[in-house]
């Protein structure tokens, strides 16, 4: 039997290629050709949607007859809306709707799914509007994300 080589603490692939990513003409870094793509047209779109944001928030204020400081103070608002929940019901619901999408599930079949886990399709509608968690409700929850129960109340209370 062929003895293993040992590691090398440095190697070279001469079959990797990497591009560089560029930033207004300075590269900002090396990658790979397809992930460099997707990173570029990401940022490109960001940067599309920021400017497209701007555009409906001034149209809003301009026919609202606000100022233009007010077309910032909305573009702040509605970012601020749009960011993922931190804690309590609102990440408790994004965190449902994710396992949802995980179990590929429809909103029925998760319904039956976590009224099979002890939480009714009543409690479900209540968490997705925003009411708060109970008490009672985190060992199903937990269950129901396939998280453990302290997670859940992480989740839930935040670092207090």
């Amino acid at each position: 039997m062929p003895k293993a080589k040992p590691a090398l603490p440095w190697e070279c692939s001469t079959q990797s290629a990497y591009v560089p990513l560029a930033f207004e003409g300075e590269v900002v870094g090396f990658c790979r050709p397809d992930c460099a793509m997707e990173i570029a047209r990401s940022l490109n779109e960001a940067e599309l949607l920021q400017k497209a944001l701007q555009l409906v928030c001034y149209d809003l204020v301009a026919r609202s007859g606000g100022s233009s400081e007010s077309v910032d103070e909305l573009v702040k608002r509605y970012l601020a809306k749009a960011e993922r929940p931190l804690q309590g019901a609102a990440l408790v619901a994004v965190l449902l709707k994710e396992r949802q999408i995980d179990l590929d599930l429809t909103d029925d079949e998760f319904a039956k799914f976590c009224d099979s886990y002890r939480l009714s399709r009543v409690e479900l509608k209540a968490i997705y509007r925003g009411e708060e968690v109970e008490s009672h409700q985190l060992i199903p929850l937990s269950r129901i994300l396939g998280k453990t129960v302290d997670e859940v109340i992480e989740a839930w209370k935040g670092d207090e």
